[in-house]
């Protein structure tokens, strides 16, 4: 059976992160286990038409891997997506990829203190697991009874069937989250018919994305520390935000500019009284767009401020009684970020996963180590989620924790070592105490961010250099360690 010194699950912004943060670190024995059959995660599978971020470009970059090629200030899915893979290539990362490969079952084994973990392509060993799928991995689609009836095409935004042609289609758009605030403007004026079910209106604000030519690009490039400096300044304006999801007052001064563009762009009384919501802005995912509300105003588009009751043949039913006919239905419907699909694939050494640990509301240590997990990582992990900064600002802070962890294991000869289970509890109940008064629970909606027990099992209620600090230190006293004598990771320390 093939040991690793280190397995990842899976190849996105996260599992190559760490892969790069490895190699850098001396250690060359691991493997990166993809289901997927290229690099990329979600800027992989997130190909629907509209598709780009929400974060400036600068900041939504490795740090280590600045990109000084970026055509705008918020880049598409195709740049994104070739800027990963040409980060990996540049690292050397595809030689450790095992394509077509996904994990079934990982579960410690107290006794030879090694995860075994089973794939469709084999059983493996290692001395430590990173989880890297990350939350927007699985597509969350609601189920909707008699759904299984209709005749027509369904398919989830991030699962596009760019197959199916949709023009002069009629079609049925199902949620108003980030995607679909993207998609819909690209393929409105192609349908014959749009019928946009929305259960909560959204505040949008305008998105400041602009094309970086001539003069702009040639500073990027050639000018030492531009990339940087233009970096340090979407950190403070991001961060600038960010205070206002902590202070909710601030973004309710904010959410005047959404009305603002709303009312510019919306003429019609009703439909902006439909598109107008009843919470603070930051409660739900913050969302950006210059073209979404002058989409909602077509005369082949329809808006229907409700939810989406049933479905009957190729007709929706609307939860306020209304039928539409249509020939395709597609839910952007967001994913599966607290009941992760991992939580359920992780086993500790009684056979417990995580999913039985958590009981609905995930939790870690520092979003990062699971007590009853020996050495095992979660990346992008509970409680650490924010409405403001980019994912590779809580990934590489994260990766920093990591590979102190990992530092101390081979220095000290530890095979074993997990997050206190008090400890856990005393951070995890800082935080709930904390979230109390910031926006994602004070700001008067139900969001995604809260689980199935109600509970924000998501977002991280400081400022991201908090998160930096808190993560910048790790803190053996935390941990319950123990030594083995044999060979492998915990007993190489680094040259």
């Amino acid at each position: 059976m093939t040991h690793y010194d280190i397995l990842i699950i899976g190849a996105g912004i996260s599992g190559i992160g760490a892969a790069i943060r490895l190699k850098q670190s001396g250690i060359d024995n691991f493997a990166i286990l993809e289901k997927g059959d290229a690099l990329g995660g979600t800027w992989r599978d997130n190909t629907y038409p509209g598709c780009a971020c929400d974060v400036p470009s600068a900041l939504y970059s490795y740090s280590f891997a600045p990109n000084r090629e970026w055509s705008r200030l918020f880049a598409g899915q195709e740049e994104i997506r070739r800027y990963i893979e040409r980060t990996a290539d540049r690292h050397d990362i595809p030689g450790h990829v095992q394509f077509g490969t996904e994990v079934e079952r990982a579960q410690w084994n107290e006794d030879t203190r090694r995860w075994t973990v089973a794939t469709t392509a084999g059983t493996v060993t290692s001395d430590a697991i990173i989880a890297a799928a990350g939350p927007w991995n699985e597509p969350l689609v609601p189920d909707v009874p008699g759904l299984d009836t209709f005749n027509g095409e369904v398919f989830h935004s991030s699962r596009w069937n760019h197959g199916f042609d949709l023009t002069g289609r009629r079609v049925a758009v199902v949620g108003t989250g980030a995607s679909a605030v993207q998609f819909v403007p690209a393929i409105a004026p192609q349908v014959a018919e749009l019928h946009l079910y929305q259960r909560t209106a959204q505040w949008v604000l305008p998105k400041p994305d602009v094309a970086l030519r001539g003069v702009e690009r040639t500073i990027l490039r050639r000018v030492p520390g531009a990339i940087r400096a233009l970096r340090r300044v979407e950190y403070a304006i991001m961060e600038s935000l960010g205070l206002g999801f902590r202070h909710p007052w601030i973004l309710k001064v904010v959410q005047q500019i959404g009305k603002a563009q709303l009312l510019i762009q919306v003429r019609d009384h009703e439909l902006r009284k439909s598109l107008t919501p009843d919470y603070t802005l930051g409660c739900k995912r913050l969302l950006m767009s210059n073209t979404y509300y002058p989409a909602l105003t077509r005369p082949n588009v329809e808006v229907h401020a409700n939810a989406v009751a049933s479905v009957r043949g190729n007709v929706v039913v609307g939860t306020d009684g209304e039928k539409r006919e249509v020939d395709a239905i597609v839910f952007g419907t967001g994913f599966h970020i607290l009941d992760m699909p991992i939580g359920a694939r992780v086993f500790d050494g009684e056979g417990r996963s995580l999913d039985d640990h958590w009981k609905g509301s995930p939790q870690a240590y520092l979003g990062t180590t699971v007590a009853g997990f020996p050495n095992a990582f979660v990346l992008l992990g509970p409680a650490l989620g924010t409405g403001h900064t980019s994912a590779f600002m809580i990934l590489e802070a994260q990766l920093d924790y990591v590979m102190q962890a990992l530092t101390h294991a081979r220095s000290n000869g530890w095979s074993r070592w997990e997050p206190r289970r008090e400890v856990q509890d005393a951070f995890n109940a800082q935080v709930q105490e904390a979230l109390a008064t910031t926006v994602y629970n004070a700001g008067g909606c139900q969001s995604y961010f809260l689980d199935v027990n109600g509970r924000n099992s998501f977002n991280w209620p400081w400022s991201t250099d908090r998160m930096r600090r808190r993560l910048g230190r790790f803190d053996e006293s935390a941990y319950t360690v123990s030594t083995h004598h044999r060979t492998g990771l915990v007993t190489s320390p680094p040259e």
